[in-house]
């Protein structure tokens, strides 16, 4: 069965994500950030939840990378970490399901949902140079800088270092760099190193963070 999915473009994508204890939690309120940010120029969007890549691609036509956060007690990765994540993104119509591919999830498993779902596009999310040229060899359509320093074997190392060798070395898959590009002078420097697409959410879609780091910085002159 051949897939309908819309591949990724090259540009901005914006991620319009909210947990349960944040205060836009809404799959309403989602897709109106996505309506949002395709007025503003975004090429995609990385969403969570069926529910709001639901409400998302009711809103706008672009591609949507979806994943689902989900906490098992026998195993580290929360990205999309199982075939029954897998299974309900793909059968919710999102274009893209990224997961977890850093050494948390075993090799196995993500060479099974490569041949299992072969017309399916797929992003793995990564954490070092090793772990992309992987998923790169194991077929991935994207591979992202998503978990770089949020893993223990990659806490210090720098993300544009990672990016760059990905770039270089990576035979087939797109490079998408994601986690931190938080300004536009850091998302622009990203894509001027050879990133196919960035991914921007918090400095984007999370006003309570945003609100936060106005107030650090205007905290800095009362303490002075």
């Amino acid at each position: 069965m051949q897939s309908t999915a819309k591949p990724l473009q090259r540009g901005l994508i914006v991620s319009c994500q909210a947990l349960e204890n944040e205060p836009l939690h809404s799959s309403y309120i989602m897709s109106r950030m996505a309506a949002a940010a395709f007025e503003g120029g975004a090429v995609g969007i990385r969403a969570n939840s069926v529910e709001d890549i639901t409400e998302i691609k009711k809103a706008v036509k672009l591609p949507v990378i979806g994943i689902i956060k989900k906490v098992y007690k026998d195993r580290k990765p929360y990205i999309t970490p199982t075939e029954a994540e897998v299974k309900e993104l793909i059968d919710c119509g999102v274009d893209v399901v990224a997961l977890d591919a850093t050494i948390n999830q075993d090799e196995s498993f993500l060479k099974m949902v490569r041949e299992k779902y072969p017309n399916q596009l797929l992003m793995a999310d990564t954490s070092t140079v090793e772990e992309g040229l992987r998923a790169d060899a194991l077929g991935f359509d994207y591979v992202g800088t998503t978990l770089v320093g949020y893993t223990e074997h990659s806490m210090y190392l720098n993300k544009y270092e990672v990016l760059k060798e990905l770039v270089n070395s990576c035979q087939n898959a797109k490079i998408i760099a994601e986690g931190n590009f938080n300004t536009p002078q850091l998302a622009a420097k990203a894509y001027a190193l050879g990133a196919y697409a960035v991914v921007v959410g918090s400095a984007i879609t999370r006003p309570q963070l945003i609100t936060a780091w106005f107030n650090e910085e205007i905290e800095k002159v009362n303490n002075q």
